[in-house]
C-alpha cells in the first residue's frame, strides 16, 4: 500500500474548535499529503460521505463543525459543487436524523452544498468482481455521477463489526433492503468488498474524540486530539485502530489491525 497516513494534533479544548480552527488543523493534515490541490480539481463536484448512522453526538456522527470546515475547504480548493450525502441505519429516516442533527442548516451556506439522502434517489445494481461474500450490491447512481468522493469517517469501536472508520463508512453506500444480509455473517469482508467498487479519493478522519469500546452509537470516550488525512481508507483505518488500543480498556486489545477481517480483506483486495 503506497498511500501514507498524515496525523495532525489539535493542542485546544474542544470547545474552541470551531470551523475556522478546524479548517486550519484539516488544511495541515492534508498539506501533508500534497495538499487539496492534489485531490480536487477546479470544476470537481464533489460527493462528502459523513458518518450519519445515528442522530447521536459525536463521536457517534459526524461534527457538523468539521462537516462544515471540510465543504468550506472544498469549495476553496475549486469545486464546483459539494454534495453532502447519507443513509443512516435501516431502522431510522435518513432525513430526519439529518434535520435533528442540524445537517440541513449548511444549505445556507455560501457557496451552498446540497444535502443529499440517498434513500430519495435512483439506486443501481453493480457486480463487485473477485467478491468471495458479496457478488452484488445496488448502491447510490450518484457516485457514477460526481467526479471525486471524499470519505470524513469517525474513530469508533463497533459492537459487531469491532471497529468503524473509514471502510465501514460505505456502507450507507448499500440500499437500506440489503443491508440486514449484509450483518447476518461475514460482516467484515463484504464491508471490504463493497469497498472495491467504491471510490474514496481522500479520507479525512476526525479523530479528535472516539470509541474504544461498544459502538458505533454509544461508548467509552477517548480523546486522541487529532485529524488524520490520507489517500488510503485502509491504511487509514490501521491507524485508526492503532489509536484506539493505545487507550486502556479498548475492546481491540491484542489483535494486530491488520488481522481484522475487513482490513485484512482490503489488504487482499488490493484497496490502500
Amino acid at each position: 500500500m503506497a498511500a501514507v497516513v498524515s496525523k495532525i494534533k489539535i493542542e485546544r479544548p474542544f470547545a474552541e474548535h470551531s470551523p475556522e480552527v478546524l479548517k486550519e488543523f484539516i488544511g495541515k493534515a492534508v498539506n501533508k499529503i500534497g495538499g487539496f490541490a492534489k485531490f480536487i480539481a477546479k470544476g470537481d463536484v464533489v460527493l462528502l460521505k459523513p458518518n450519519f448512522n445515528t442522530a447521536d453526538p459525536y463521536p457517534a456522527s459526524t461534527d457538523l463543525n468539521f462537516l462544515k470546515a471540510a465543504t468550506e475547504l472544498i469549495y476553496e480548493a475549486g469545486a464546483k459543487l459539494a454534495i453532502i450525502g447519507d443513509s443512516c441505519t435501516m431502522t431510522m429516516n435518513t432525513g430526519k436524523v439529518m434535520k435533528k442533527l442540524g445537517v440541513f442548516e449548511l444549505e445556507k451556506m455560501e457557496p451552498t452544498p446540497r444535502v443529499m439522502v440517498f434513500e430519495e434517489k435512483n439506486w443501481i445494481k453493480k457486480e463487485i468482481p473477485g467478491a468471495k461474500f458479496l457478488k452484488t450490491v445496488n448502491v447510490p447512481e450518484i457516485l457514477d455521477r460526481v467526479d471525486k468522493v471524499i470519505f470524513l469517517p469517525c474513530l469508533k469501536t463497533h459492537f459487531q463489526a469491532r471497529y468503524t472508520g473509514a471502510l465501514k463508512l460505505a456502507v450507507a453506500f448499500m440500499k437500506p433492503s440489503q443491508r440486514v444480509a449484509l450483518h447476518l455473517r461475514n460482516i467484515q469482508e463484504k464491508i471490504a468488498e463493497l469497498n472495491s467498487i467504491i471510490r474514496c479519493d481522500l479520507a479525512l478522519m476526525d479523530a479528535r474524540k472516539c470509541f474504544i469500546n461498544n459502538g458505533p452509537s454509544h461508548g467509552e470516550i477517548r480523546e486522541p486530539g487529532l485529524i488524520m488525512a490520507s489517500s488510503g481508507r485502509t491504511v487509514i483505518d490501521i491507524e485508526g485502530a492503532k489509536i484506539i488500543q493505545s487507550f486502556e480498556g479498548n475492546s481491540l486489545k491484542g489483535v494486530e489491525p491488520t488481522e481484522l477481517p475487513q482490513i485484512k480483506r482490503a489488504i487482499e483486495l488490493g484497496l490502500a
